[in-house]
This record gives C-alpha cells, structure tokens and sequence, in this order.
C-alpha cells in the first residue's frame, strides 16, 4: 500500500451520527449527505455505518453515486440533489433514485421515463427556491409545480424542500435571513396544502439547523459536514457550550504520510522548485510522498514560502515540522531540525482527530487557507487509498 493514506475512523462517525439524531426531533427522519463520497471519506463504507445508526434516507448529488450505493446493496431512499442529464433519467428510474425537480421539462423528462419503465407512483421532491438562487421553482410556482407532478399519473409528491444559504452564520441580518426562507418555504407548502396535495416529506434543515434549529427540522433533516465531525460555519464548540449544550463532534478523516528520505543539508540549500525558501543552518530534510495531486495543495502552506516558521506543520511522534519550500505535484519536504529523532518510515500525520497524533484538524488548515473543511476532505484524492479503521 502506498505510505501516503487516509485513515477514517469508524467509531468516530458513528459518534457523530448518535449526537446527530440525538438532536434531532423523534417525528423527523435523518438524511445523510453521502454526496462527494461521502465528503471524501467513502461512501459505501460510511452509507453502511449510517444504517447502523439509524439514518432513514441518503443524499447524493450525481446519479452515479445513488447507482454506486444501489450496487453495494444500500436500499434506503436516496435523494439526488442536482438535476441529472435526458440521458440518465431512465437510469434514475430504473434505480429507484428520488429526484429533486421543478420545472415543466425536467418533470416530464422523469413522468417519460417512468412510463417506458412501467413505474407508478415514482416520488418527486419538489425544489423550492427561498433564496439560495439555485435550484428551485418559486414559492408562488410551487402550487402548479405539485399539480403538474401528480397529473402525470406515474409520478407523485414525495416531498418539498429548500436549502438555506447562511443557516450557518450569526450575524444577525443573516439570522433573520434565514427565518424569512423558512417563512417563504412554509408558504409554499401551505399553498400546495390548500390544493387539496399532501406535500409529503418537508425538509430545509442541513447541518446548522439540525444543531440549532429544531423548530426547522420538519419532517426530515439533512446533516452533512457535521456527520463527518466538523461544526458548520459560526456554530462552533464554543458556540454551542455557551449555551450550555454539550455537542461534541469527532474528526472521521486522518491524513498521513511517511517519511521516505533523509536529507542532510548545511547553510544556503534551497528545497524545492521556485527557490522560496532556503536554509541559515545546518537541518535534516525529511521528503514526504504526498502533494497537491493527493489534495496537500501549494495554498496550504503559501505563508511558510520565503522565510522561516509559519505555514503548514505535520506531527511525527507528537512533535509539529514545517513544510519547507513549495509543495509539489507529489511529493513535499519537511524541516526535521539538526539533531531529530525522526527515523526513516516513521508516520506524519498532515491532519486528523486527536488519537491519529494529529496536531491540528481540517478546520484548522481551512481557517488558515481561507476555505472551508468541506474543500479539506473533499478534496483528498482518489488515488489516497482509504483506510477504515474500525476501532481505536
């Protein structure tokens, strides 16, 4: 196996999705967001450990994942939450894929697709557009939207929805924001109602209401980020301890590396390309088969070209070294000091939750990096094999 993995901590994701539906309403169903591989942590192997724990539908974003999950044998309801191409909506159908919709041709597209496949009574969640300026119908469009489903007669309401676009944030205009996006969607559903149409399953919630909303969570919730064991935008730890609610949240994703090479430098060595940072002592060079085509991108450690100190640290043996000099494409280097312990094979950790030996979280380089830890995990690559580690 390569030296360079990710590791995912099961036990640690199924923590979080028990803190998830502690907090959730006991009448509203769980929907895990399973999109982007599970936020780069695995599907399949999450979408399993999420059954477990009690999950009661899934949310993918591409029609190839909700077929992956199908052919792992996952047979819970899976939302599809972007609009798939003419060309896959018989595969939708012919796996039981739920998809969002709201407009005249998208709806006709399925209703077509329904009818050359014999299926009846195929559930569409209706997208309501609050304000998120996506996807969705209006709210005053939603009546005719849901009429038009149930005419077809192969298809049927199985829910309304929305997404909210600062549910995370504290501000108060972004507050208020977000009350009136829940107002508009509760308008909707409200005038669906009066058609004499059952809207079905309602759910707005995401990670940040799931947490601190319960009077938004509907008929169903879909946490996201925090099922993977980071708080959503302004809701942080603190946050939530302040007011006197315990919501711990466990890293699932640890990124490591190994220590391939040694390299003994003195004064005036420059490491790696561009020349941005050279040695003023005499320093062991420890080079790391990881790199930006792993999802360790140059950004993260941009504040340590040039000079001494800063930018990005990984942990070996509970101890931080910086990167050195640019990240490549595959490969980085770290300044090991003149007299380290550090031993050729040894692991370091670039993030991860704290019995990883990690000394710092995907939050934390994102909050360094001006990005979110969503970009983190999501952007470690394919070819980083996935490790599961099923208990610590």
């Amino acid at each position: 196996m390569r030296p360079t993995i990710a590791k995912i901590y099961m036990e640690n994701l199924r923590h979080n999705l028990k803190v998830i539906r502690s907090k959730i309403n006991p009448s509203s169903k769980m929907c895990v967001a399973i999109k982007a591989d599970a936020y780069g942590h695995g599907a399949v192997e999450c979408a399993k450990a999420a059954i477990e724990c009690g999950t009661d539908y899934f949310a993918v974003a591409a029609i190839s994942e909700g077929i992956q999950l199908r052919e792992a044998g996952i047979t819970c309801p899976i939302l599809v939450l972007s609009l798939c191409s003419p060309d896959e909506m018989d595969d939708l159908v012919q796996n039981d894929l739920t998809p969002l919709a709201f407009d005249e041709e998208y709806i006709t597209g399925i209703a077509v697709s329904c009818l050359r496949m014999g299926k009846k009574d195929f559930p569409v969640h209706l997208a309501v557009d609050t304000g998120m300026g996506r996807i969705g119908c209006l709210p005053e469009e939603a009546p005719f939207f849901a009429k038009m489903i149930e005419d077809t007669k192969v298809l049927k309401l199985g829910g309304m929805c929305t997404h909210f676009s600062v549910g995370d944030s504290l501000d108060a205009d972004d507050i208020e924001y977000t009350k009136k996006q829940f107002e508009r969607f509760n308008f909707a559903c409200e005038q669906v109602k009066k058609l004499g149409i059952d809207p079905g399953i309602r759910h707005c919630a995401n990670s940040a209401l799931t947490l601190n909303n319960p009077e938004m969570h509907l008929d169903m919730c879909r946490p996201g980020i925090i099922c993977y064991g980071y708080y959503p935008g302004d809701l942080t730890k603190d946050y939530f301890e302040k007011k006197g609610e315990s919501i711990e949240l466990k890293p699932v994703m640890a990124l490591v590396s190994k220590v391939v090479a040694i390299r003994k430098f003195g004064v005036g060595h420059s490491i790696s390309y561009g020349r941005t940072w050279t040695s003023s002592r005499e320093t062991d060079i420890g080079v790391l088969p990881i790199g930006y085509d792993d999802g360790l991108f140059r950004r993260f450690n941009q504040t340590n070209e040039g000079r001494e100190g800063g930018g990005l640290k990984v942990a070996i043996g509970g101890k931080p070294y910086p990167v050195r000099g640019r990240i490549c494409m595959d490969q980085c280097m770290i300044d090991l000091g003149k007299e380290s312990d550090v031993k050729r094979w040894d692991e370091a950790v670039i993030f991860g939750p704290e019995e990883s030996g990690a000394l710092q979280s995907a939050e934390e380089i994102a909050r360094a990096t001006n990005t979110i830890s969503y970009e983190i995990t999501c952007g470690i690559s394919k070819r980083v094999p996935r490790v599961y580690i099923a208990s610590v």
